[in-house]
């Protein structure tokens, strides 16, 4: 039997290395100094070097030594249980670390309808960008429907946008955020702020810009114009381009029944006006929508909580 030395005191010896803790574990491992010395890739005499120095550093025998291999002594037996937490936490904390680069530079490809893209998103990806800066993000803003295509064929990580119907969200799982509305929008000095704006009946008399037919808000306007006795108007025209829409409501009487978001920016710089009718009616549900079958990358993960808080200060009116 080997002779037992008195313990050192407990300092940590900040000569232990990683390899210490290596070859100590993996001669338990493999039975012998040779089958550890061969996994490791090491040589004899190095494995059992480094098997000395740990045990000279601790002050006590950790193995016996056999003809038939090692055996663990009672120090060696309370010893390999930290040693292999100790490998196993710094394993953990290298993986966590490799990963955590890999979120950095994984790339995310987000659809938003446009007027999500004005409203939320420049607050939101500023955010994202101060908390993982090398992430590359791709923005892509279309109609409703395409969006949700795009996400079901994989060809989108996540969509930021309005609830489809119900055959446009299988597979898809959503997560509303807010609802909004929609507004009727038309430039300063339109000659119908001089009317009566009693009846919306008025607005038949004046040219309409509003969304298409396959737009995920047009029902909601279609609704609103017959609840209000808004006329069917020959002299109209259907978009989704918000530019545009801006660009034409600003030079002509064209009145433009749009979503309050794409314009609201436009109304508090008073660059538009938006009457003063009741619009609870229009309110729809806006939120994320991603894969039922998606596993969203850290990067992802990210991105949807700063999109959560930014739309926590937006107004569902």
């Amino acid at each position: 039997m080997s002779t037992l030395h008195t313990p050192k005191s407990p300092i940590i010896d900040n000569r232990i290395k990683f390899r210490h803790l290596q070859c100590f574990i993996e001669v338990v491992r493999q039975g012998g100094v040779v089958r550890a010395a061969s996994y490791l890739s090491l040589t004899q005499p190095a494995v059992s070097k480094k098997l000395r120095e740990l045990e000279d550093m601790l002050g006590v025998e950790l193995l016996n030594r056999q003809r038939k291999g090692v055996e663990l002594t009672r120090f060696g037996e309370v010893f390999l249980r930290y040693a292999l937490n100790s490998t196993d936490a710094l394993r953990e904390g290298i993986d966590r670390v490799s990963a955590s680069s890999r979120a950095e530079h994984s790339p995310v490809v987000i659809g938003v309808l446009p007027t999500i893209a004005t409203t939320v998103m420049p607050k939101a990806l500023q955010a994202f960008k101060s908390k993982m800066p090398y992430a590359d993000v791709t923005l892509l803003n279309s109609g409703n429907r395409m969006l949700l295509d795009a996400l079901r064929m994989s060809e989108l990580d996540l969509v930021v946008g309005r609830v489809g119907s119900p055959a446009q969200m299988q597979g898809l799982v959503f997560e509303q955020l807010y609802q909004e509305r929609i507004a009727i929008v038309v430039r300063p000095d339109h000659p119908v702020l001089w009317q009566s704006l009693a009846s919306l009946e008025v607005l038949s008399e004046y040219p309409i810009l509003m969304p298409p037919p396959d737009s995920v808000i047009r029902s909601l306007v279609d609704q609103f114009m017959i609840l209000n006795g808004i006329r069917p108007n020959a002299n109209r025209i259907e978009t989704i381009s918000h530019a545009f829409g801006r660009a034409y409501v600003r030079d002509s009487d064209t009145v433009w029944l749009i979503s309050h978001g794409a314009v609201q920016a436009d109304i508090c710089e008073g660059r538009l006006v938006e009457l003063p009718y009741d619009f609870s009616t229009t309110l729809s549900p806006v939120g994320i929508a991603t894969r039922v079958d998606g596993h969203p990358s850290e990067a992802q993960l990210v991105l949807m909580e700063q999109v959560r808080q930014v739309t926590q200060t937006l107004s569902a009116v």
